[in-house]
Parts: C-alpha cells; sequence; structure tokens
C-alpha cells in the first residue's frame, strides 16, 4: 500500500512540478520591453475586436396599421446578427385583405464576407501573439541566437498589419450597409403594404449599433498596434545589425580622409 500512494504522490506532483518549472523559466520582465510589452496590446485588443463584432445582436422593426376594422396593428420585430447573412433572415409582412392574413419577406443584403474576414483576422491574431509571447518570454534565447525567428516575426508582423488595414476598412464599409439595410424606413420600404392606401406603415425599434461601431474602431486600433511593433521587430533582426555596420564603416572610411585632407593642407601652408 505504501509503494503504491508514494507512486500516486509522485505521479500528481510531476504535472504540478512541470507548471512550476514552466512559470518559473518565464521572464516575466520582458514585458516591460516595448516588445514585449506591445504585444500582451495585441493579443487583448485581438480578442475585444473579434469578441465585439462576433457577439453582436440588434433588433429591427416597423408598425403596420390597416385602414380596415378587421385588421389591428400589427408589430413586426426582425432580429439579426454575425455573420449578417441578412438575405436569410425571414419575417412576416401583414396583409390589409381578408383573403390572407401575412406574408413571407426577406431582408436585402449579405454582408458576411467583410464581417467573417475580421473576425477570422482577429483570432489568427489572438493565437499567432499568443504564441509569440510564450517564445519571447520562456525560449528568448532560441530568439536572440536563431535569426530565422526575428525574420519570421517580422514579415508575420508586417502581413498583420495589412491585412488589419483591409480588414477594418472593408468591416467599416460593410457595417455602413448594415445600418441601411436594417433601418425601420429600409424596412417599411421594402413592404408592399406600406406603398397602398390600405395600410399605414411607421418606424419600429431602431437597432443600436454601438458594440458593432466599437469593433471596427478595434480594428483600427489593431492596425496602428501592429504597424508601431514593425519597428521593434526589425529592430531584432539581422537587417538592423547590417545597417548600423555599414553606417560605422562609411563614418570610419570618412574619418582618415578628413585628417589626411587636413594634414596635407597643414603641409602646403608651411
Amino acid at each position: 500500500m505504501s509503494s503504491t500512494e508514494s507512486a500516486g504522490r509522485t505521479a500528481d506532483k510531476s504535472p504540478r512540478q512541470q507548471v512550476d518549472r514552466l512559470l518559473v523559466g518565464l521572464r516575466w520582465r520582458r514585458l516591460e520591453e516595448p516588445l514585449g510589452f506591445i504585444k500582451v496590446l495585441q493579443w487583448l485588443f485581438a480578442i475585444f475586436a473579434f469578441g465585439s463584432c462576433g457577439s453582436y445582436s440588434g433588433e429591427t422593426g416597423a408598425m403596420v396599421r390597416c385602414n380596415n376594422e378587421a385588421k389591428d396593428v400589427s408589430s413586426i420585430i426582425v432580429a439579426f446578427g454575425y455573420p449578417f447573412r441578412l438575405h436569410r433572415i425571414q419575417y412576416e409582412m401583414p396583409l390589409c385583405d381578408e383573403e390572407s392574413s401575412s406574408k413571407t419577406m426577406h431582408l436585402m443584403g449579405d454582408f458576411s464576407a467583410p464581417a467573417e474576414f475580421f473576425v477570422t483576422l482577429g483570432i489568427f491574431s489572438f493565437f499567432y501573439t499568443m504564441a509569440a509571447l510564450v517564445i519571447y518570454l520562456r525560449f528568448h534565447n532560441l530568439y536572440t541566437e536563431n535569426k530565422r525567428f526575428p525574420l519570421v516575426d517580422f514579415c508575420v508582423t508586417v502581413s498583420f498589419t495589412f491585412f488589419w488595414l483591409v480588414a477594418a476598412a472593408a468591416w467599416g464599409k460593410g457595417l455602413t450597409d448594415v445600418k441601411g439595410a436594417t433601418r425601420p424606413s429600409s424596412l417599411t420600404a421594402a413592404m408592399s403594404v406600406c406603398h397602398g392606401e390600405e395600410a399605414v406603415c411607421s418606424a419600429g425599434a431602431t437597432p443600436s449599433m454601438g458594440l458593432a461601431n466599437i469593433s471596427v474602431l478595434f480594428g483600427f486600433i489593431n492596425f496602428f498596434l501592429w504597424a508601431g511593433n514593425c519597428w521593434f521587430v526589425f529592430k531584432e533582426t539581422p537587417w538592423h545589425g547590417q545597417g548600423q555596420g555599414q553606417d560605422q564603416d562609411q563614418d570610419q572610411g570618412q574619418g582618415p580622409s578628413q585628417e589626411s585632407a587636413a594634414e596635407q593642407g597643414a603641409v602646403e601652408k608651411q
């Protein structure tokens, strides 16, 4: 019994010891440097970006009142959200006649492409920055000794900078189109019953776009973070060291030439 209990205790302690060793090996002071601090901001704002866009949901609506006494006031409420395939969202349009009660209608537009690209980019940014932080904090020797890691990090950073600019601009334009398609005035304009004299239509619930607007703001913040981080990542690459070495060589080459010219001038004066 004692041997089995000791074996069980060692088995329980081994995962804990591994976790403790992993946490002890992390160099948290690297987060005080610009390269580590900006990566933490990139990780956080990537969560804010895809979370605010992917979790959005809103409602729009209209009121239809038929002129005849047989029909009551009908309230139309249409719920929509990510991924903003509005053409698949149905609602019932009341008919002001005695033969039929309602007709199935759809919202207009499909804005899933910019929304899904924005959310997908945020998820990829989240995973990449998390992996980069692990390498930077735990395996910093590999990052400094192996020159491929800084080069790959720089190329990926430049790529994410470009993609965040495209994604934020595209989703901003797509959100503008979503606002136009989900206005109560657009809803009443699409219903044929509102164009005749048999019914009176009015605006209903207006969708709140606050969370969607914040997602666009987070997208541009991510762009500025990744663009600013390009310089700090570039300083870790061999290209930055080569540029400094060439400048030093030029300065050293110009120094003796200037001194020799001064000596020649002094000799000529004598």
